[in-house]
């Protein structure tokens, strides 16, 4: 490969990071409401033509923040699953960081798990997400057959739990008493 086409790769990826990057900080502080191409466009200083030739419109710039998403909370988990060798406490480190994340990166959040999107958990081109669930199925003892399903249990329950809390649907006072009643339900459960 020539070493312009290198350059030209390598700053056309850097401006597909920029949009992505663009987009997501734009929704966190206006809302997914304010992300247009053409607001994007003026953000990156690009013109909308050149942002069309990254992305096919906004469902494909959301899908791209969300799967940059994945990585991050797939890192944010293992952080925290390592922090504590204990089984049970690392199952409830790891629970307490995805709520911490869905509350910390609300827009971010909405884009990885709220808003319409095709990205599938066993899909090839999210590694990242399924990296994510493994973080809580490592919390289980690897001789229990049902550790998968418990992961998607609690997945499933940390989600409602962030989705009802963001929108105020239940008190943020109880979030420990919730977390604690899922982890003690689960954690030392027989396979």
């Amino acid at each position: 490969m020539s070493v312009v086409k290198e350059r030209r790769e390598r700053e056309r990826a850097q401006r597909h990071q920029l949009i992505i990057t663009a987009a997501r900080e734009l929704a966190e502080t206006e809302g997914w409401e304010a992300v247009t191409t053409r607001r994007l466009a003026e953000r990156v200083e690009y013109s909308q033509p050149v942002l069309y030739s990254h992305f096919s419109g906004k469902d494909a710039i959301v899908r791209a923040v969300a799967i940059d998403g994945f990585g991050e909370l797939a890192a944010h988990l293992r952080r925290a699953r390592l922090a504590d060798s204990e089984p049970r406490q690392a199952l409830h480190a790891v629970c307490r960081a995805y709520l911490d994340f869905a509350i910390e990166r609300p827009a971010l959040y909405q884009a990885m798990f709220v808003m319409p999107t095709d990205v599938k958990i066993a899909d090839a081109e999210t590694p990242q997400l399924r990296a994510a669930i493994d973080e809580i199925v490592s919390c289980f003892r690897p001789d229990n057959a049902r550790r998968e399903l418990f992961a998607e249990v609690i997945w499933s329950a940390l989600h409602g739990i962030a989705v009802l809390a963001d929108s105020g649907r239940i008190p943020p006072h109880r979030q420990e008493e919730r977390l604690d009643f899922l982890v003690t339900q689960l954690a030392d459960t027989p396979s």
